[in-house]
């Protein structure tokens, strides 16, 4: 079983291999939550989340004769890049296996650390059995992104780092994959400060942890899944982290994939902070969702910031629709000189910030002497969204809402 005492020797492995992450206030949130809010950042650690903690901690306690051959893992994107580093500071090769179609960036990750990566299957859990295969024929070292007590002290040694600067902190949120994260800093938190609430937060689509909670026991969830939050997209909790979380974790809540979008939206424009899905799910279950925010000192752990900058545009659009902010019509008007000025008037009247603007008038269903527009446009909210409708109704312009 996991223990205080490995975390603390975890600490001891980490200190000058990881950042001790800063913990800042919101002064934005807090006055929203009415309540003092503060993050963990380890969207700002070396590789960009928590994952080389446990990565780390766990290689260093092998034999050096486990490490000869070299190591071997399974990720879809964080742990590989945490796994690639580690094994590159201990001088030990490296082989990531990862799923087909994950993003070119997290692909890329960790052949900046010398590691090989390979590509295979549809999902994790087949790249993960491919990587565990390797292992057994080429005797590498496998590698778990979470179910083993090494793993788990390494991130534990979050927890410390959160008594030690914010002693006085009443809640944590903590995101939800396989629940080696959790399991260790609720660990090293409830040993000095038994009555902070640790509350979990994970996917709506892919709520391992809240399915092994009702069953008892870890259970894989069957269906395909995706989230924006694929970094906690795991199907099944561990078998070693789920009664350290069912001792430890006072609550486990979920979000939808809106939340985690206008999350991470939010966090970029009200914060400053760049994170990925994963690390935003703590702040979007605080101010989209929980169903009991309390009036006390609360820290929301950034997990990770290694968002793919290709799929940030859909997120942050997203983000922007669930929050009104963005807005695509199709209408039609007349194809005459100075039409399309009229209409760019109006919407200026209106304070809508035109994104951009198709003018069609060669489409073959249209009729004769019309033209088809397209717009994508910045609005302020639902109200002003309805506003600009009426008036494009008034002027005759029949609106249809893409999206």
């Amino acid at each position: 079983m996991l223990t205080c005492q490995m975390i603390d020797e975890a600490a001891v492995v980490l200190r000058g291999v990881v950042r001790p992450t800063e913990i800042i206030h919101s002064p934005f949130y807090s006055k929203m939550l009415g309540a003092p809010l503060y993050f963990k950042c380890e969207n700002h650690q070396h590789t960009g989340s928590f994952k080389i903690r446990g990565a780390y901690h766990f290689l260093s306690k092998r034999p050096a004769e486990q490490l000869a051959n070299g190591v071997v893992t399974a990720s879809v994107g964080n742990h590989g890049k945490g796994v690639a580093s580690a094994a590159s500071l201990l001088n030990c090769s490296c082989r990531v296996i990862m799923p087909e179609g994950v993003p070119l960036s997290k692909e890329l990750a960790p052949l900046q650390y010398g590691a090989a990566v390979e590509l295979y299957g549809q999902t994790h859990e087949e790249a993960d059995s491919y990587a565990r295969q390797l292992a057994a024929k080429d005797n590498l070292l496998y590698i778990p992104a979470f179910d083993h007590e090494l793993i788990m002290a390494g991130q534990g040694t979050i927890g410390l780092e959160i008594l030690q600067e914010l002693p006085t902190i009443e809640s944590l949120l903590v995101p939800i994959g396989g629940g080696g994260l959790i399991s260790g800093i609720a660990t090293a938190i409830k040993a000095v400060r038994p009555g902070v609430r640790i509350i979990g937060v994970e996917a709506a689509g892919v709520a391992s942890a809240s399915l092994a909670r009702r069953n008892g026991h870890p259970k894989t969830i069957s269906t395909r899944t995706h989230s924006f939050a694929e970094e906690v997209a795991v199907k099944r909790v561990g078998e070693l982290t789920f009664p350290i979380m069912e001792h430890y974790v006072d609550d486990v809540i979920t979000v939808d994939e809106e939340s985690i979008a206008r999350a991470i939206v939010s966090l970029m424009e009200k914060g400053n902070l760049f994170v990925e899905g994963a690390g935003a799910v703590g702040l979007a279950a605080l101010i989209y969702g929980f169903r009991s925010v309390r009036k006390e000192s609360t820290l929301c752990l950034l997990s990770g910031g290694n968002l793919d900058i290709h799929n940030m545009a859909r997120v942050v659009e997203k983000g922007m629709l669930a929050e009104g902010r963005y807005l695509r019509l199709r209408l039609e008007m007349a194809d005459i000189p100075g039409a399309l000025a009229h209409l760019t008037h109006i919407l200026s009247e209106l304070q809508a910030n035109i994104f951009q603007v198709n003018h069609d008038r060669h489409k073959s269903s249209l009729p004769l002497g019309e033209a088809e527009v397209l717009l994508d446009l910045e609005t302020r909210g639902a109200e002003h969204i309805q506003e600009i409708l009426m008036r494009l109704e008034d002027e005759r312009y029949r609106p249809e809402v893409i999206y």
